[in-house]
């Protein structure tokens, strides 16, 4: 028997493997797994070369449970070790033999997955006692077995085996029984390994039987040794590659299409992607594309790897070039990582761009489902949108669809602005919006459906990019000053006449929570509806960004501003100013004297204070300057409550209110009961 000390530096080692190595315990099953298949590769290797001369028979990894004993064996049939590898391999902690084999057989080697040495060392996260029973391939070799409790001192002995290979056996410790459960095994099995290229065994396939489940005498074979990405494109059938998506996404809708990558220069990487059918809420799943190792699983934190776009795709992506840490569960920095996120920014547009190419009716009926991951992407990655600024698609109320250089064609004529601006007006509901989508199309104008839910920030980006271009709600004004063709027709209305109406209309606006109006008056021309409702298209923005970034939470806060135009060329907005003037005269004519009156006195103490300084002016002054303006004030509020009481009694004036609001779906509860109620009066 041999015993001897292990080569670290320090004692305290196997502490710091059990408890800081590793962010998750279960990654051992992982690391000896892999190991395991690397010894059997390796053999492979050596007997394609003519190293090795005897026949290779079963090469499977099997893995078993004694529940008696404690103990979770995993078995292989590969090269095995003999004692002075062990004690160069083992012994030394973080000599990598896989490393050292793969610089001899670079030109050979069959997928070594590993960088043996401190993988092993994993068990001891979860064992109280490891043991190596092993026989090298090598003619004359004698068996071995090697025993450590997980302190810097090891037993190594000969034994007598009569297979090539290595068993490693844990002696699974107290505090992690669970990996003496069969379920929790093969769970981690299934979780790690369902892709490695060598058979992984694990207990026996089993039949119903007399009402009970019972083993039969076939081995379970937990992996699948060729998955879809190791294979060429060119063995696949559409079919295989929608079963692939269904197994790694169990219960998912047929995936839109998919990219399959394969790349082995400047870096190594293969490959497949799915565009899933995304949601109608951005729901960026960071753990739907798994990484692996040389089919070998590493990690779902893709992050770094993958652009943040690119999350909202499913899928697998192997890379032997991509660093990791000594977990192998944590992406480092490095040039290579960089340029892989690169690469698959580049191939998505690639195949996005040959779709849209190839077929762009199909690539339009997808449109809808992959619009939110475009948008994000082009928002997110300059080069990204470089690319995809040539199959982007605008959307229009119609369901047509077109490209940027389409679209700008298209509407240049028409909604050119008097400034040269080519205004791009949109509507973000067909349904609410939809008396402003046919005026502006009565009128020779093109509406765009923007009811994604990144469109706020897409269209401001929009913007940005277009040269002259403005993006416009076709509810946010008239459309004369959306696309203003000519200077507006001047308002004819006195200040008398126009603070009438104001008080009139804003009078009898019903409530509405976390809404303010303010009214307006254009000369529309006659054919126009006589009262509209719109909203500020700054503000509007504000609003629906910040309802997406919590750092501009004020502007969501501050109420809804909305303005009520009155047409003051319709001939019931005339007839409403004829009715008041009418009405009221006899009750406003005293007070607008009065007011005449006061203001002259306000404008004469004004004048007589302009070049003095603040403590020059008298008391008596400033006192009476106040009266003044409190006059004035209490005389304008019997003005408006003549007004007010005069619209509370007009039909007409709330009647136009209301089909205003309703027309922009603002009109609810109370108010609408009693619209519904008027209109039969008025009938």
């Amino acid at each position: 028997m041999q015993k001897g000390t292990i080569g670290v530096t320090t004692d305290n080692i196997f502490p710091v493997i059990k408890k800081f190595l590793y962010s998750d315990h279960e990654i051992f099953l992982r690391e000896v797994v892999s190991n395991a298949v690397d010894a059997t590769q390796k053999l492979k290797t050596l007997s394609s070369v003519g190293e090795f001369k005897g026949e290779l028979g079963i090469m499977d990894v099997r893995i078993a449970i004694d529940h008696e004993a404690g103990t979770l064996t995993i078995s292989d049939r590969g090269i095995g070790m003999t004692a002075e590898e062990i004690e160069k391999y083992i012994n030394q902690i973080a000599f990598s033999g896989a490393e050292e084999f793969l610089e001899k057989y670079k030109n050979d080697a069959n997928a070594i997955i590993g960088h043996f040495g401190l993988g092993f060392y994993s068990t001891f996260m979860v064992s109280k006692k490891v043991e190596i029973r092993t026989l090298s391939y090598r003619e004359g070799a004698k068996a071995v077995q090697w025993s450590c409790d997980g302190s810097p001192t090891y037993e190594m002995t000969e034994i007598e085996k009569s297979d090539r290979g290595t068993d490693i056996v844990l002696y699974i410790d107290d505090e992690n029984k669970e990996f003496l459960e069969t379920q929790r095994i093969e769970t981690l099995l299934r979780k790690y390994c369902r892709f490695l290229p060598v058979p992984i065994v694990f207990g026996k396939e089993q039949e119903w039987k007399d009402g009970k489940y019972v083993d039969t005498d076939e081995d379970k074979i937990i992996n699948d040794l060729n998955p879809a990405w190791t294979r060429k494109p060119t063995e696949l059938t559409d079919d295989d590659y929608r079963n692939f998506y269904h197994e790694l996404c169990p219960g998912s809708d047929d995936p839109l299409f998919w990219i399959h990558l394969n790349v082995d220069y400047p870096f190594n990487l293969t490959g497949i992607l799915y565009f899933p059918k995304i949601k109608s809420n951005l729901d960026i799943n960071r753990h739907k594309i798994q990484l692996y190792c040389n089919q070998v699983y590493v990690t779902d934190s893709v992050e770094g790897v993958v652009p943040d776009f690119l999350m909202l795709l499913q899928g697998v992506i192997d890379s032997p070039d991509i660093p990791l840490n000594v977990s192998r569960s944590y992406l480092q920095s490095d040039a290579n990582v960089k340029k892989i996120s690169t690469y698959i920014t580049k191939k998505v547009a690639d195949r996005l761009q040959e779709i849209f190419n190839n077929d762009r009716k199909q690539f339009e009926e997808k449109w809808n489902d992959i619009k939110l991951f475009i948008e994000f992407g082009m928002l997110s990655d300059e080069k990204f949108y470089d690319r995809a600024a040539k199959f982007a698609l605008l959307g229009n109320t119609e369901g047509k669809f077109f490209t940027f250089d389409e679209y700008k064609n298209i509407i240049a004529g028409e909604q050119t602005d008097k400034d040269g601006n080519v205004i791009y007006l949109y509507a973000t509901d067909k349904t609410a919006q939809y008396s402003y989508i046919e005026a502006a199309t009565a009128r020779g104008y093109d509406v765009l459906l923007m009811d994604g839910q990144l469109d706020a920030h897409y269209i401001g980006m929009l913007e940005q990019k277009f040269e002259k271009s403005r993006f416009v709600r076709v509810d946010s004004d008239t459309l004369d000053n959306l696309i203003r063709k000519e200077n507006n027709r001047e308002v004819t209305l006195s200040v008398q006449e126009r603070e009438a109406m104001t008080t009139i209309f804003k009078s009898q606006i019903p409530t509405i929570d976390k809404s303010e109006f303010m009214i307006s008056f254009e000369a529309m021309g006659e054919s126009v509806a006589p009262v509209m409702i719109t909203q500020s298209e700054y503000m509007r923005r504000m609003k629906d960004m910040a309802a997406m970034q919590p750092g501009m939470s004020f502007y969501g806060e501050l109420p809804d501003s909305f303005n009520l135009i009155v047409n003051t060329d319709h001939p019931l907005c005339k007839q409403i100013m004829a009715d008041t003037e009418a009405a009221c005269s006899e009750r406003i004519a005293p007070l607008a004297s009065q007011l005449e009156s006061v203001n002259s006195e306000i404008t004469l103490l004004n004048d007589a204070r302009r070049d003095k300084k603040e403590e020059e002016i008298p008391v008596t002054e400033k006192e009476a300057l106040r009266t003044a303006e409190q006059k004035a004030a209490d005389i304008r509020k019997q003005q408006e409550a003549v007004y007010t009481e005069y619209a509370q009694g007009n039909n007409l004036v709330k009647q136009l209110i209301d089909l205003a609001l309703l027309s922009n779906n603002m009109l609810r509860g109370e108010a609408l009961n009693n619209f519904v109620k008027r209109s039969f009066e008025m009938l």
